[in-house]
């Protein structure tokens, strides 16, 4: 049964987008729930609804990106939107979580109001707000393959230093980490890994699959890397599955997803009380 999922390109696709999301989602999401960042990603995919819409508004009212996917202006909105939080950040030194939902509110107007210039909901944008198992093209699994390879590459080579800023900001910075470009760096490579989730996750769930995973392996890991590696295999079970039983019960894959990885979080969750009671 499973082997007959792999008979249609369009399966194939979104199994292996999916398995680069699964992992590269949690990854990334372990240092932003650490760093208390966790609604950065309802921000960014807000703001990233905001560049698909504009992109499906410019293609149907004015002729503008034929042929061109929707998600690459999304990314670029996503971008935007991301160096537009760490300015705010650096504005409001003393109240940094005021630039999460300015950026949250932005996306939001910006977005009903090209939704409401191109007339409307259409199939496209709705496939981007809850995920589509058919809509995953070669070229979203490519370019899905291109960011995993820059998150894998940040991590390794930054590893230490984004390690250090997520714990203690100003130790790092006493020892001669340039905090305020690693900031850049990491917040840019949020913003590609949430505008990549979309097509199986959707735009309205793609914040859970960074931080549920992260959630159910901070109840039961010893230590961060513990974490980081539970968080992805939590991660890659979800959609794994997930796709599966969204395949075979004609199911949203984004919901399905988010459901699986809140029942394994609540597996945890009474997995780590019933360890206590019986250590006790």
């Amino acid at each position: 049964m499973i082997t007959g999922l792999f008979q249609y390109e369009f399966l194939q696709n979104a199994f292996l987008t999916g398995i680069l999301i699964g992992l590269i989602a949690p990854l990334l999401g372990v240092f932003i729930v650490v760093r208390r960042l966790s609604l950065i990603a309802d921000a960014l995919s807000h703001v990233t609804l905001a560049g698909i819409a504009a992109s499906l508004f410019l293609e149907k009212k004015l002729g503008l990106f034929q042929g061109v996917n929707p998600l690459y202006m999304g990314m670029t909105f996503s971008v935007v939107g991301s160096l537009f939080i760490e300015r705010l950040r650096i504005v409001y030194k003393h109240y940094q979580e005021l630039a999460i939902p300015i950026i949250l509110s932005g996306g939001i107007g910006i977005g009903v109001i090209f939704i409401s210039l191109a007339e409307g909901f259409n199939t496209d944008l709705f496939t981007y707000l809850f995920g589509s198992v058919s809509a995953v093209s070669r070229n979203d699994l490519w370019t899905v393959l291109g960011i995993t390879i820059l998150v894998l590459s940040v991590v390794f080579l930054l590893y230490k230093e984004l390690f250090l800023l997520s714990f203690d900001e100003e130790h790092a910075v006493v020892t001669g980490i340039r905090a305020k470009w690693l900031h850049f760096i990491f917040i840019i490579t949020v913003a590609l890994v949430i505008a990549a989730s979309m097509r199986i996750v959707g735009i309205m769930l793609v914040s859970s699959l960074m931080t549920l995973p992260v959630a159910a392996a901070m109840r039961v890991a010893k230590g961060f890397k513990q974490t980081i590696f539970l968080s992805v295999i939590f991660g890659e079970i979800s959609v794994i599955i997930g796709l599966i039983v969204s395949y075979y019960l004609d199911l949203a894959p984004g919901g399905t997803i988010v459901v699986l990885a809140v029942v394994i979080l609540i597996g945890a969750i009474m997995w780590k009380k019933l360890w206590r009671g019986r250590s006790q």
